[in-house]
């Protein structure tokens, strides 16, 4: 059986790590600088930063903040935000990431995942969804969660592997920042539809619900922000509760 990923994200807007509730109401969170460094030094297993900013500004992600973060850490760290071209992509990775993560781009012109893939492999390119249950459909969100798109959850999920990408990292924009736990249906049938590994994100509140998620899905890796970030759950706490639980653990 893999072994389960534990993955802090930090949300950047204008420099700083945020986090809000639904993807609104936006509350500063700390310097992203010295929380990377803090998640690497307390195990976490991966990094992921989104600039959350950069679309709807109509720019690159900040490389320079992407380079400080990257001298920190010595874990894997995924990058989002704003890229929309090949070109970037180089850029992140020559700046520290591991690997980069497109969301509203990648569904407004498909063809970037097939591009990143074949020119970077798959392995380095992770691609977010962000979505939304609306009239019994889960409906794909772009922007930051701002603007609905006619795409499904599952449609885009099957496409977005078809054309190469290395992972899904599926937000639930409903569940994000509640804390009432992770969106196990959907999640359950995301893996059904796809073989490619999923980062589930959105609901986690408590330790149970990182063992709810790892024995009720096929899932290996959760994603959470607030609970890392005010220390409400310690990432070694967080860890030797699922290993006490015996869910292979990192």
């Amino acid at each position: 059986m893999l072994k389960k990923r534990i993955i802090p994200c930090l949300d950047i807007h204008e420099g700083r790590t945020v986090k809000g509730v639904q993807f609104v109401q936006l509350q500063d969170a700390g310097d992203p600088i010295a929380m990377g460094a803090k998640y690497a030094a307390e195990g976490a297993d991966e990094l992921v930063y989104l600039d959350i900013s950069a679309t709807i500004e109509g720019r690159n992600t900040f490389l320079h903040l992407v380079d400080q973060i990257a001298k920190e850490i010595d874990i894997p760290f995924t990058v989002g935000g704003g890229i929309n071209q090949v070109g970037t992509v180089y850029d992140l990775l020559s700046a520290g990431a591991d690997k980069i993560t497109i969301n509203s781009s990648a569904v407004k012109d498909p063809n970037l995942i097939d591009n990143i893939a074949k020119q970077f492999g798959s392995q380095c390119l992770v691609v977010a969804i962000d979505a939304k249950y609306i009239d019994s459909d889960w409906k794909v969100f772009t922007h930051g969660g701002r603007q609905l798109t006619e795409k499904s959850l599952y449609t885009w999920a099957k496409e977005v592997e078809d054309r190469g990408a290395g992972e899904i990292l599926f937000t639930s924009m409903d569940h994000d920042g509640t804390k009432g736990g992770f969106a196990i249906n959907a999640l359950k049938k995301l893996q059904e539809v796809v073989s490619l590994p999923i980062i589930a994100s959105g609901g986690a509140g408590k330790m149970s619900h990182f063992e709810d998620l790892f024995t009720q899905t096929p899932i290996n890796a959760a994603l959470a922000a607030s609970i890392f970030h005010y220390n409400e759950i310690p990432i070694q706490n967080l860890k030797e509760y699922l290993q006490l639980k015996n869910i292979p653990i990192r």
